[in-house]
């Protein structure tokens, strides 16, 4: 083994080490079209104690961790619309409850099954229902999915999961097992101090958002610098506050960005603070990666995949149960079922607790860090992949759908199969919404698809026609009202061939094809070389916004000189 000794004489040394380790392997991860998370997990493996042991200075790698989830959390909350959480209230609650009563009972059952104790089997069966919030909103952030329906709705039950799970673990922790009735009563007096505690939060948040965020946001704004050291600050302040009220950090973090979601900077702290964040979470997976401690695991196998098995199958269906009993498209209830097909990091937090307060043996820990580090490589495939996987299985998943899916129809126009259109367009980023307006005001019949609720509903508000769907979903374009269509436009956002096998804009070419559909086929990239490429599936025109903008440029200067 290599001696490596040197490097924990300086703590600069070792964050080299990790920066250099994590670079090697995500360009690896590159090169193979692997997942970057996955990569960064193996080197917080490769750099722990198990094998290179790099790292002494565990207390840094934490705070930058720690600092990164936070700063996740604060953007997600940014984005996060109020009215959206209103209206996902039932299915959030519904499906984020349902998840965790179905993984604790069913898990307990397991573990009783499996021969574990009772205490063993409660906390395996809790520690089971944990889902990574963390993991899940940077999959969907790099797919650019947490504006769609089911990113939005896995979101909110997400939310409804860290709280149940912060409320199991402060009862647990105190609940008098291996304790007594002081412990019950402990348990009773700090959920009362925590519930005050709450009511006390949500009524100081409310006055800030109405009377200081904007002003505040608007003072520094006048300094980009200063706006994202405000911003980062804000994030961690909240995020300090909720863990020493008795919440979770990726609450407070949460809560710092829905505090702001409503100043007019929102979009530009999302643009400059994205890279920070990205590089704060190369910390926290590497961290996830060295807490795994591999001489435990060995004796564990059995045991975790029969539990990893129930993680990565069971959670989905149970959320397609409930989400297609409320309505949903099955669709929509397994990409978002997808996203609860791993157990959390605070999994291994919570089992680490049961061995510190003697409930449990150290042999338990190896079984939920196994459980986890399958789950998690697994789960983040399965998400990243989710489009292909979908297509693989559509078939089975009928029994998940109601023959009405009235929560999806209540997305689209209820006359929207009785009017004709000259153009459908996919997709209302800045292009798209820049050709839909152009169009619109030279007297074209419209209808407009995105996959954004938020983006729909203020485009109805406008007055155009506009419904939620996906251009990759087969099924949702081969119901579109394509008789006397001209054109169908996709403008939806960059494919990235890193991300996932599935490029809409092919899969909408195809489908089209497929329909027999008579008009023409507009799409639009970035990159030269894709555009032969799209003509050959079906394209009658591709866009190149920045060059056919420098075009329209050139010759307006052109006529100006001549």
């Amino acid at each position: 083994m290599f001696d490596l000794s040197f490097m924990h004489t300086v703590p600069f040394y070792e964050i080299t080490a990790l920066l250099v380790l994590a670079a090697l392997l995500g360009f690896l991860s590159l090169l193979l079209r692997q997942p970057m998370i996955v990569s960064f997990i193996v080197a917080g493996i490769l750099a722990g104690p198990s094998v290179f042991d790099i790292v002494q200075s565990h207390e840094y790698i934490e705070l930058m961790a720690e600092l990164g989830i936070a700063l996740l959390l604060f953007l997600v909350g940014l984005k996060l619309d109020v009215s959206l959480v209103r209206s996902l209230g039932m299915v959030s609650l519904a499906t984020g409850l349902g998840q965790v009563v179905f993984t604790a009972a069913f898990g307990f059952v397991i573990g009783v099954f499996m021969g574990f104790d009772m205490i063993t089997a409660l906390y395996v069966a809790v520690a089971l229902t944990f889902s990574s919030t963390i993991i899940i909103v940077k999959l969907l952030s790099d797919k650019k999915e947490v504006d769609s329906l089911h990113g939005r709705i896995a979101l909110g039950f997400l939310i409804v999961q860290d709280i149940v799970v912060v409320v199991a673990m402060m009862v647990l922790s105190a609940s008098g097992i291996g304790g007594g009735g002081e412990f019950e009563q402990s348990s009773g007096s700090q959920l009362m101090i925590i519930f005050g505690y709450s009511i006390l939060l949500v009524i100081l948040l409310f006055l800030f958002v109405k009377y200081l965020a904007t002003p505040l946001a608007n003072r520094f704004a006048y300094s980009p610098e200063l706006l994202a050291t405000f911003a980062l600050g804000w994030a961690a302040f909240l995020a300090s506050l909720g863990d020493f009220l008795g919440f979770s950090m990726e609450l407070g973090g949460l809560l710092a960005g829905v505090s702001l979601a409503s100043t007019p900077v929102r979009e530009a702290l999302v643009a400059r603070m994205a890279s920070l964040r990205d590089f704060l979470l190369l910390f926290f997976f590497i961290s996830l990666g060295m807490n795994l401690d591999l001489g435990m695991l060995g004796a564990q196998v059995d045991a975790a995949l029969v539990f990893s098995l129930f993680i990565l199958v069971g959670n989905p269906l149970i959320v397609m149960i409930i989400m297609g009993v409320l309505g949903y498209r099955k669709r929509t209830g397994f990409l978002a079922g997808l996203t609860v097909a791993q157990i959390s990091e605070f999994s291994l937090i919570f089992i680490a607790m049961g061995v510190s307060l003697g409930h449990l043996e150290p042999e338990v820990m190896g079984l939920v860090t196994l459980v986890g580090l399958i789950t998690i490589a697994l789960s983040v495939y399965m998400i990243t992949y989710s489009h292909t996987l979908y297509r693989v299985l559509e078939r089975f998943l009928g029994v998940f759908e109601r023959r009405d899916p009235v929560r999806e129809n209540g997305q689209q126009l209820e006359d929207s199969g009785k009017r004709r259109y000259d153009i459908i367009l996919f997709g209302l980023g800045r292009f798209g919404s820049a050709i839909a307006r152009q169009l619109h005001k030279n007297g074209y019949h419209l209808l407009l698809v995105d996959f954004n609720p938020g983006a729909v509903r203020t485009w109805r508000k406008q007055g155009y026609d506009a419904i939620y769907g996906d251009a990759s979903d087969e099924e949702f374009i081969g119901g579109l009202p394509l008789e006397g269509v001209r054109w169908v436009v996709s403008a939806v956002s960059q494919y990235d061939p890193g991300l996932t096998f599935e490029d809409p804009r092919m899969i909408l070419l195809d489908t089209l094809g497929k329909l027999g559909f008579s008009g023409k086929i507009a799409v639009s990239t970035q990159q030269v070389k894709e555009k032969e490429l799209l003509e050959e599936r079906g394209a009658s025109r591709v866009f190149l916004p920045f060059y056919d903008a420098a075009e329209q440029a050139a010759l307006r200067i052109q006529e100006d000189i001549g």
